[in-house]
């Protein structure tokens, strides 16, 4: 199984990393308000990074390793990869 590592950018301009097996079904969890504390009142607009991992622990990883990122540096990975690409 393949697990997503996402960046959301929320209406408040902050960004929001989580991870899921399914980006469309989480993304529509976080717009109905059940997604995440974070972002139940921020309404996230959209999927800004999304990146690969064949593990849940791998995802998890890196999921933290994103959070510990300065903004600028998290700004700096999303410019990386403009465009977010799903893989089916």
């Amino acid at each position: 199984m393949t697990w997503i590592v996402y960046i959301l950018e929320c209406a408040d301009t902050s960004l929001y990393t989580g991870i899921t097996n399914d980006l469309a079904r989480r993304l529509e969890v976080h717009r109905t308000g059940r997604g995440a504390k974070y972002t139940k009142h921020r309404c996230p607009l959209r999927v800004r990074y999304t990146e690969y991992q064949r593990t849940k622990g791998a995802a998890l990883a890196r999921e933290a390793a994103i959070k510990s990122l300065a903004r600028s540096e998290k700004l700096a990975l999303i410019a990386a990869q403009p465009t977010p690409r799903l893989h089916g």
